[in-house]
C-alpha cells in the first residue's frame, strides 16, 4: 500500500495546479486501469494500460406510479492481448438505491457502492487529475454508483449489469424520468438502446420526450412502452421522458425556462389516452381525394396513386363520407358532393378509380377549387387529400393567384393535405396550401412508394378528437390576455387526433401563473377547457424549451421570405443589398441571424456558420444569410432543392424533439449534419481555431475585438470551482467540450477562457 501511495504522489506532483484536496483524493483513491462511465466513455488511468471499449448500452426502465427501476446492461470489449481491469462509475439521480450489480465471467465477488454527491465529486476530481480529461466533471452534480474491479479478457468481451431504483419527479399533471448522458457530440458515439415502460393507475394521456425520437406502444389506459428509434441511438444529452397524466378529457402539462423578463414555455396538450378507436365517438370525416392524372403520372405512379386512393376510401368508418376528383387539363368528379361511405359507394368508387387514365396537363387550381366549394355536411370534419407530381400548367398557373383564390374559396374550413410526388412540383405552393388550411405537406421522393406514403398520411388522420382548435392566454377573469404570452408556435393550432399530442411553444412575461383557454369541437360538441400553471418550477435545466422555440421561429421566418418569392416582381431581386433592403425583409433576416447564432441552430441558409475561418461579425453573417435566402428560398421554386427546403420547413415548424446535430436535407436530398456547432445546456458553441467559443461572446460584435477577461488553468482551484458551479446549474456538459480544446465561455458577464489540459 505504501508503494502505491508513493507512486500516486509522484503523479500528483506533476499537477501542481491541483488543489490540496484533489491531490489528497488522488493519494487516497486507487482505480483500475480503466474507469468505465457508460454515460461518457472509458477513461484510462495508467499510461501503459490498454483501453476498454464500450460497444453498447442497453437500458430497460420500469416506471410504476412514482418509482423507477432502471436496469443498465453495459457491453465492453478488450481489443488488446492482455487482461484489463475495469471498474464502473454510473451517475444516478439523487436518492437512488442500488438493487443489483453483476457481470459475466470469473472475477472477484461483484459489489457496487453508492457514493453521495460530495464523495462522487472527490472521485471525479481524482480521476480527472490522473487522466487530464475534464469530461467526467459534467456529472459532478450527480451521485454515482462505483463498482468493484472486474476483468475484461484479452480479445474478449464483458457484460455488466447494474440495477437501481429512484423516486421520479412528479407533479399533479405529469411525472418525469431522466437518464444522464454526455452532451458532447464527440463523446456520444456509443449506441444506447432505451426502453421504458410507464404504468400509472390513474391513466396516461400521452408520453413525450423533448430529447429523443421515440416509438410508443400503448397497452391500455394506464400503461405505455416507449423505445428510442434507431436514429436516436447515438443522440447526445440526457434522455428525458414525460408522462402526462389522464384527466378525463384534454390533458395538459407545461414546462418553463425562466429569463430576466419572463421566459419560454412548452405546453403539451393531449386527448384522453384511453380513447379506443373502435368504440369512441370521434368526429366523423369527410374526405375528398384530388388525384393528378396528367400524362406525367403514367405508369407506376398512377397505379400507386389509385391503390392509395382505394385504401383511403376502404378505410373510412361508419358515418364518414368521401368524394374523388381526378384532373389533368380538365376536371372529373366521382359525385357532385361527398357521399356516405356505404358498401355500395365503396364498390362504385373502386370501379371509378380503375377507369382513370393519365393524359394531358395539370390543372391544380380548378381541381382543388371543386373540392373546396362542395357542399359541406354538418358535423363532419372536411379534409382534402391532394396528390400531384407536377407544376400547374393548365388554367390559372400563377403561384400567388392560385394560393390566394383557394384560400378565399375555402369557406367550409376544409383541411388540405398536399402530397407532392417527385421533384417537379412547386413545393412552396403545396406547403402554403397545406399550412393555411391546418393541413400538412408531404413529399414523396422518386425512390419512395406513393401508396405507402399516402397510407401513412391518412393513418395519422384517424380519430379527430378536437377540431377547430383555438388557444388563448387568459387572465383570472377568463378574458383574453394579449400581454401574457407572445410568439406562440404554431400560429394556427392543428386538429388533435387520438393517440397523439400537440406541442405548443411560446414566450411569457412576468413570473406567472399562466392560464390558457382551449376551445374547439370536442368529439362532436363545442367545448372549452381551462388550464392554469404556476411558474415556480421554471428552471434553466429545461434548456430544450427555448431551443425548440427558436427552431420553430427560424422556420417561420425563413418560410415567410420563401413565400414572398412568389409575389409579382419578387424575382430575381426579392432581396438586395442591405442598405436598400425592404425594412420588412431586413427585419426577418436580422432575426434569423440572431436566433441562429444565439441558439446554434443551422439550416441550409446558415450552414456556413459551421465552417472554420468563416467570419461571424454581424455584417458578414447578414450578407451570407441574405445571399443564401435569395438564391435558395426565393429563386428555387421547383426541383429537389425546392422540395428539400419544404421538407426541412415541415420538420422544423413542428419540431418537438431536439436536433443537436443540426440535421437537415441539402439541395440534393442528402442528409447533412454538423459537429462543429454544439448546443449544450442553454448555450451554443462554435468551433473556431481549435477552441470552442460561446455564442454569447459573438452577438455583441466581432470576436477579435473582445478582450479576454480571465484565463483559468486546467485543474486549478478556480477551474474546479467553476466546474462545480456549472454542474450545479445544469450546465456541466460544457466541461465535456473542454476535453477537446480550450473553452471560451461567458460567466457573470465576463469572458472566461478555460484552458485545455496539456
Amino acid at each position: 500500500m505504501t508503494g502505491a501511495r508513493t507512486l500516486v504522489a509522484v503523479v500528483a506532483g506533476a499537477f501542481a495546479g491541483l488543489t490540496a484536496h484533489a491531490r489528497l483524493a488522488m493519494v487516497d483513491m486507487q482505480f483500475a486501469s480503466n474507469v468505465v462511465m457508460p454515460q461518457s466513455r472509458a477513461f484510462v488511468t495508467r499510461p501503459d494500460a490498454g483501453r476498454v471499449e464500450i460497444t453498447l448500452v442497453d437500458v430497460r426502465a420500469e416506471i410504476a406510479e412514482r418509482v423507477a427501476t432502471t436496469r443498465m446492461d453495459i457491453s465492453l470489449s478488450n481489443p488488446t492481448n492482455r487482461t484489463l481491469e475495469a471498474e464502473l462509475l454510473v451517475p444516478v439521480p439523487d436518492g437512488a438505491v442500488v438493487r443489483g450489480f453483476d457481470f459475466q465471467g470469473a472475477g472477484v465477488e461483484p459489489s457496487a457502492r453508492l457514493l453521495p454527491k460530495d464523495e462522487a465529486r472527490r472521485t471525479y476530481d481524482a480521476i480527472v487529475a490522473r487522466t487530464r480529461d475534464p469530461a467526467l466533471l459534467e456529472f459532478a452534480a450527480h451521485a454515482v454508483v462505483r463498482s468493484s474491479v472486474f476483468p475484461v479478457p484479452p480479445r474478449g468481451t464483458q457484460r455488466v449489469r447494474i440495477t437501481y431504483e429512484n423516486v421520479v419527479e412528479s407533479r399533479d399533471d405529469r411525472i418525469a424520468y431522466m437518464l444522464p448522458r454526455t452532451e458532447s457530440l464527440a463523446l456520444a458515439t456509443v449506441p444506447w438502446r432505451i426502453t421504458a415502460t410507464v404504468g400509472i393507475g390513474t391513466g396516461i394521456a400521452t408520453v413525450y420526450s423533448p430529447t429523443h425520437e421515440i416509438v410508443t406502444t400503448r397497452h391500455g389506459a394506464g400503461s405505455v412502452t416507449v423505445r428510442t428509434g434507431r436514429g436516436a441511438e447515438k443522440a447526445a444529452g440526457p434522455f428525458r421522458l414525460f408522462a402526462v397524466l389522464e384527466r378525463g378529457d384534454v390533458a395538459a402539462s407545461l414546462m418553463a425556462y425562466p429569463t430576466a423578463e419572463g421566459g419560454y414555455f412548452l405546453l403539451v396538450l393531449a386527448p384522453p389516452g384511453a380513447l379506443d378507436r373502435s368504440a369512441m365517438r370521434a368526429i366523423p370525416r369527410e374526405v375528398t381525394l384530388v388525384l393528378d392524372r396528367s400524362g406525367s403520372m403514367a405508369g407506376g405512379k398512377m397505379e400507386s396513386a389509385v391503390a392509395a386512393a382505394r385504401q383511403v376510401v376502404e378505410g373510412l368508418g361508419e358515418g364518414e363520407a368521401f368524394n374523388i376528383i381526378d384532373y389533368s387539363s380538365s376536371v372529373s368528379l366521382f359525385a357532385a358532393r361527398p357521399v356516405r361511405a356505404s358498401r355500395r359507394a365503396v364498390v362504385e368508387a373502386r370501379r371509378y378509380l380503375e377507369r382513370i387514365r393519365p393524359r394531358g396537363g395539370t390543372n391544380i387550381h380548378d381541381a382543388t377549387m371543386e373540392a373546396l366549394r362542395q357542399p359541406a355536411a354538418p358535423g363532419r370534419l372536411g379534409m382534402v387529400l391532394m396528390l400531384t407530381d407536377g407544376l400547374p400548367t393548365v388554367g390559372i398557373t400563377r403561384e400567388t393567384i392560385v394560393r390566394k383564390s383557394l384560400f378565399e374559396a375555402n369557406a367550409h374550413g376544409r383541411r388540405i393535405f398536399t402530397i407532392g410526388v417527385g421533384y417537379d412540383v412547386n413545393a412552396p405552393l403545396l406547403t402554403a396550401l397545406a399550412e393555411t388550411s391546418r393541413g400538412t405537406a408531404t413529399f414523396v421522393s422518386p425512390d419512395e412508394d406513393v401508396e405507402v406514403k399516402v397510407a401513412r398520411v391518412f393513418e395519422r388522420l384517424h380519430g379527430p378528437v378536437l377540431a377547430g382548435v383555438e388557444l388563448d392566454a387568459v387572465d383570472v377573469s377568463g378574458d383574453v390576455d394579449t400581454r401574457a404570452v407572445s410568439d406562440l408556435l404554431p400560429r394556427s393550432m392543428p386538429d388533435m387526433y387520438a393517440s397523439d399530442h400537440v406541442v405548443v411553444l411560446g414566450r411569457y412575461r412576468g413570473n406567472g401563473p399562466l392560464s390558457f383557454r382551449l376551445a374547439g369541437n370536442y368529439l362532436g360538441s363545442r367545448r372549452r377547457f381551462r388550464f392554469t400553471f404556476p411558474l415556480k418550477a421554471a428552471t434553466t435545466r429545461n434548456a430544450f424549451v427555448p431551443r425548440l422555440w427558436a427552431s420553430r421561429r427560424i422556420a417561420l421566418l425563413t418560410e415567410a421570405i420563401r413565400q414572398l418569392g412568389a409575389e409579382e416582381g419578387a424575382r430575381p431581386a426579392a432581396l438586395g443589398r442591405r442598405a436598400g433592403l425592404d425594412p420588412q425583409l431586413k427585419e426577418l433576416v436580422d432575426e434569423i441571424v440572431r436566433l441562429s447564432t444565439e441558439f446554434g441552430i443551422l439550416t441550409e441558409y446558415t450552414s456556413f456558420f459551421a465552417r472554420e475561418g468563416t467570419g461571424l461579425t454581424e455584417e458578414e453573417a447578414f450578407a451570407n444569410v441574405e445571399r443564401n435566402l435569395r438564391e435558395k428560398a426565393v429563386m428555387t421554386r421547383v426541383g429537389s432543392g425546392s422540395v428539400s427546403q419544404s421538407a426541412n420547413y415541415v420538420a422544423r415548424s413542428s419540431q418537438s424533439t431536439l436536433n443537436l446535430r443540426n440535421t437537415y436535407l441539402d439541395e440534393k436530398m442528402r442528409t447533412v449534419r454538423y459537429g462543429s456547432v454544439q448546443q449544450v445546456a442553454d448555450r451554443a458553441f462554435f468551433r473556431r481555431g481549435g477552441r470552442w467559443l460561446d455564442a454569447r461572446l459573438m452577438n455583441s460584435g466581432a470576436e477579435a475585438d473582445r478582450r479576454v477577461e480571465r484565463r483559468v488553468a486546467f485543474g486549478s482551484p478556480r477551474y474546479l470551482d467553476i466546474a462545480r458551479r456549472l454542474a450545479s446549474e445544469g450546465r456541466g456538459g460544457l466541461l465535456a467540450l473542454n476535453s477537446t480544446g480550450p473553452l471560451d465561455v461567458e460567466i457573470d458577464g465576463e469572458r472566461v477562457v478555460l484552458e485545455a489540459a496539456q
